[in-house]
């Protein structure tokens, strides 16, 4: 067959992302404690990029130069004032540099960003700071013994799974110590005192019950979930809120009340007692707050961390000034000057206005997502108001491309005033049952986990067992839904749970 070449004429439509849109994408996705870190590389590598902020000049001809130059960061440049503690960083930008500014002023800067940072990893282990908290109490030597030992024998949860008999007959046979089941039951009272609530427990009921008796949390309906777990801890295990609802005779208000505070509580208070505590374990850095306004509305706002503010060195904007002056005398060394200096200088103008234009890309991501889940926030964090989301609906109210809000959620946490959270927790689909109403699906994985509580140990339900009785239930999950979100559970398959 004769080869030939032929020339043909198409046209086709491709999206091209230019260089600043990528290198906008990558600032984006970056944490708060990458985004420094990106920040001060960029001023080793740029000179003309120095910490700090613009202020203005005497001179009649402002900024600009003859031939176009001009040293600020443009219209995002506002962006720059959309963080928190408004007035300590009014006060501070009152000086020239930071030597100039008091330390009294250094001191509560440096006070503010400590309290954003929340580490959960120390020097310590979890059994040392039990440990410690014996000296906190009026103890002698012997009940000193009876509490280490009772420290030591905690399972990994925090929970004491021994016996107390069998705790005395180990002290007296291991240690020579001689003690009875009585006075252990006295020191067990001092170690269930401990931080945190809930350590030296020996049953799930006793461990949420010793947090509820915490002096310190403060709730209308402690009383009536106290209730429920004494008298009805078994319709609670297996998440009948209907049930308990009417057993103690409890409104809509005062059931929600109690659901969100008994969900609230921890059942693993130790649930690092059996793991070293790694000294230079990684920090966990809000890059948002929400706190809800004086107009009962969430407020958001960006963690500044230690990112720095960016400006031009004055030093090469002097320069680029000197050659405008004297551009028709330049010899060949100082056009040389100029162009690097001008190279340098345009690049800091480009990387000051990507990080302005990241804050408030972050910004409206995170508004948007504030309003959509406003139940929650306003809520008191109850993970119940939570309504199914996805990232399209986020990326709509924002205003920005889906895979805009893909890289603003990856790896970033929000803290309000009763945690932190990662973003990607207020994500999740919808699932539509029989008569046309939405759950979603963490509704789905509760009605899976409720079908698990209550199967025949000898005999659990395998996933195609499950998805027939969700079906019953109107809830139209197949089989392989069942297996993806028990997966995520962390539950095993039926043959592992089978005893």
């Amino acid at each position: 067959m004769a080869q030939k070449l032929q020339q043909e004429l198409k046209q086709s439509q491709v999206q091209q992302l230019s260089t600043l849109q990528v290198a906008l994408s990558s600032l984006v996705q970056l944490p708060l404690t990458s985004m420094a870190e990106r920040i001060r590389n960029e001023m080793l590598d740029n000179a003309a990029l120095e910490e700090g902020s613009d202020l203005p000049h005497d001179n009649d001809g402002g900024d600009t130069t003859d031939d176009g130059y001009d040293d600020g960061a443009g219209d995002d440049a506002t962006a720059w004032d959309e963080v928190p503690n408004g007035e300590l960083r009014d006060s501070l930008s009152d000086y020239m540099n930071e030597d100039e500014v008091p330390a009294y002023l250094r001191d509560r800067a440096d006070e503010q960003r400590e309290q954003r940072e929340q580490r959960f990893a120390g020097t310590t282990s979890a059994l040392d700071d039990l440990q410690a908290q014996i000296g906190e109490h009026n103890v002698d030597e012997h009940q000193r013994q009876l509490l280490e030992y009772l420290i030591g024998s905690l399972d990994d949860d925090g929970l004491l799974r021994k016996d107390l008999d069998t705790l005395a007959d180990e002290l007296a046979v291991y240690h020579n110590v001689y003690t009875d089941r009585d006075e252990l039951e006295g020191a067990l009272h001092i170690l269930q005192t401990f931080e945190p609530r809930g350590i030296g427990a020996r049953s799930l009921r006793e461990c949420l019950l010793l947090q509820l008796d915490d002096p310190d949390l403060r709730s209308p309906y402690k009383e009536a979930a106290r209730r429920v777990l004494t008298e009805g801890f078994t319709s609670f295990a297996s998440h009948d809120w209907n049930a308990l609802r009417q057993r103690f005779n409890l409104d809509d208000a005062a059931m929600d009340g109690v659901r969100h505070l008994l969900t609230h509580l921890n059942p693993r208070p130790g649930g690092s007692l059996g793991n070293d505590t790694v000294a230079d374990a990684a920090a966990i850095v809000p890059d948002f707050f929400v706190s809800i306004g004086s107009d009962g509305l969430p407020d958001v706002s960006l963690n500044q961390g230690d990112m720095p503010e960016l400006r031009i060195s004055p030093a090469f904007r002097d320069s680029l000034n000197t050659y405008a002056r004297h551009r028709d005398k330049a010899s060949r060394a100082e056009q040389e000057a100029y162009v690097y200096a001008r190279q340098k200088v345009e690049a800091a103008q480009t990387f000051i206005s990507l990080v302005a234009r990241r804050r408030a890309t972050l910004l409206m991501v995170m508004r948007a997502i504030a309003d959509l889940q406003r139940d929650f926030f306003v809520s008191d964090d109850d993970d119940t108001r939570l309504v199914p989301l996805t990232l399209r609906e986020v990326a709509s109210r924002a205003g920005v491309d889906i895979s805009t809000v893909s890289r603003v959620v990856t790896d970033k946490y929000v803290e309000t005033a009763y945690g932190i959270y990662p973003l990607k927790q207020f994500f999740f689909n919808r699932i539509t049952t029989r008569s046309g109403d939405e759950l979603s699906s963490r509704e789905v994985k509760t009605a899976i986990a409720r079908l698990i509580e209550g199967e025949d140990r000898h005999n659990p339900l395998a996933d195609e067992a499950i998805a027939t009785a969700l079906q019953a239930q109107g809830l139209d999950i197949a089989r392989r839904t069942v297996a993806k979100y028990r997966e995520q559970m962390g539950v095993p398959v039926a043959r592992l749970r089978r005893e």
